[in-house]
């Protein structure tokens, strides 16, 4: 079994969810079948959209979230009939810390998911973050531990800027 990660950005367009959720598809094919064995977090966006291309595969997948009480204090109201849906198709759930976490638990949950991993995929631009959870902080803990990282980042990819949702 092949154990693949996700770490990626939450604010894509419609149009960069069409492209990744492509990518993710052609990526995860080189593993498809019962061997391949998803770990996500479950945020919008990348992660998301790695689920169901894990699903589409023929894999699995387990889910890391931050807290107990994610859902209801992160999961955008209009996105949460599907967490819901994501999160009952899930093999195993588990929590990086109790409720009411912070940063913290972010970035426990992305340290428990780069632990279980064999390989990580990233949905990401190549930014630089000086935010601890984001994207481009998980993928230089995965180089360190020396993780292989595939990005996927199709042309013409574009992220809503996230000061759009403050």
């Amino acid at each position: 079994m092949t154990r693949i990660g996700v770490t990626g950005h939450i604010f894509l367009t419609s149009r960069a969810e069409r492209r990744v959720y492509r990518g993710l598809l052609g990526t995860l094919r080189a593993y498809a079948g019962a061997q391949v064995r998803g770990v996500t977090c479950l945020a919008e966006g990348a992660d998301q959209l790695f689920a169901r291309a894990v699903i589409a595969v023929g894999g699995t997948f387990e889910v890391i979230l931050p807290s107990p009480d994610y859902r209801d204090r992160f999961v955008h109201p209009n996105n949460r009939a599907a967490f819901d849906r994501l999160l009952s198709l899930a093999a195993d759930v588990s929590y990086a810390a109790g409720d009411g976490a912070e940063e913290e638990a972010f970035v426990a949950a992305n340290d428990e998911l780069l632990r279980r991993c064999d390989r990580l995929i990233a949905v990401w631009d190549g930014a630089p973050s000086p935010v601890p959870s984001a994207t481009a902080q998980v993928v230089a803990r995965a180089v360190a531990l020396a993780l292989p990282v595939k990005i996927v980042w199709p042309p013409g990819t574009e992220r809503i800027p996230a000061t759009r949702f403050v």
